[in-house]
């Protein structure tokens, strides 16, 4: 696959964050820049801030990157900026159903973005949990999760920053199997406690694919943000010191966070960069 030197590899980067101040958006755009370094491609990205200014971007890019954000994804669904996101989801379908458009659009939903996929796609139940979900978890590949692209590379169980209050359980595996997606991955396996395990990842079609994990944590970039004063102050306050010290301690680890960060997104882009129309050989 040779990729036309001079054209741009256009990414769009939904920003779903409301403005809250956050890492995932740092850590996407380092992700993208050294991607872009990494392969010596011309990368053009340019974000949309969805839901402060209820922007989307059009079908002109090649890749999209859809953040997480704060919230309930089940309490928005009549807000413009939901039905604008949904209105784009739709947009990007059509594109790659329509046999005219041979350069497809390939969707990476992180997160809250996954949690609206999977409610657009009518993928599980998405739900509130009993408890927030904050740290460095453990997620188990299901069968689909070995021979995904997006994966390869990643051991078995990986490890994952979590931080969130909803969750998809129940998921709907006949809807999946009739749109050609699987579901990838689950949350640790809890025995003692009798609650359905929630789906991690999921292959929603050929060109779009989601996490309930950040899989753009900067293990380095996280870790020292948990260790400034009033972030330490936060974690401690709501989870406990032991869970501020497991964080830190894991987020150090080379075979934990670290593999996620390096593996995941670039591997995304390398699969749709991969699938993008190559230049004609002369």
């Amino acid at each position: 696959m040779i990729w036309n030197e001079n054209r741009s590899v256009r990414i769009a980067i939904l920003d779903l964050y409301e403005g809250q101040a956050n890492q995932g958006m740092r850590c996407i755009r380092q992700i993208v820049k050294d991607w872009a370094k990494k392969n010596d491609l011309d990368v053009q990205s340019t974000e949309f801030d969805v839901r402060l200014k209820n922007e989307v971007p059009d079908t002109s890019f090649d890749i999209y990157i859809s953040s997480g954000g704060p919230g309930d994804p089940l309490s928005s669904r009549f807000e413009d900026w939901d039905i604008s996101w949904c209105k784009w989801v739709k947009e990007i379908i059509r594109w790659n159903a329509n046999p005219d458009n041979t350069q497809k659009k390939h969707i990476f939903f992180i997160c809250h973005s996954f949690q609206l996929a999977c409610r657009y796609f009518n993928a599980g139940l998405v739900c509130k949990r009993r408890s927030t979900a904050f740290g460095v978890f453990p997620v188990h590949m299901l069968p689909a999760g070995h021979d995904e692209p997006v994966f390869d590379g990643l051991r078995d169980p990986f490890y994952a920053v979590d931080s969130r209050d909803y969750q998809v359980i129940q998921p709907n595996h006949g809807l999946l199997e009739d749109m050609g997606g699987e579901i990838l991955c689950i949350e640790k396996s809890r025995p003692h406690v009798p609650y359905e395990r929630a789906v991690m990842g999921i292959r929603f079609n050929e060109f779009m694919i989601g996490t309930q994990f950040h899989p753009e944590a900067d293990a380095q970039g996280m870790s020292l943000h948990l260790q400034t004063a009033d972030k330490k102050a936060t974690v401690i306050e709501n989870h406990g010191e032991e869970k501020w010290q497991s964080m830190v301690e894991q987020l150090e680890d080379p075979d934990k966070i670290v593999w996620t960060y390096s593996h995941v997104l670039p591997n995304f882009l390398n699969q749709a960069i991969g699938q993008l129309v190559p230049a004609e050989l002369a």
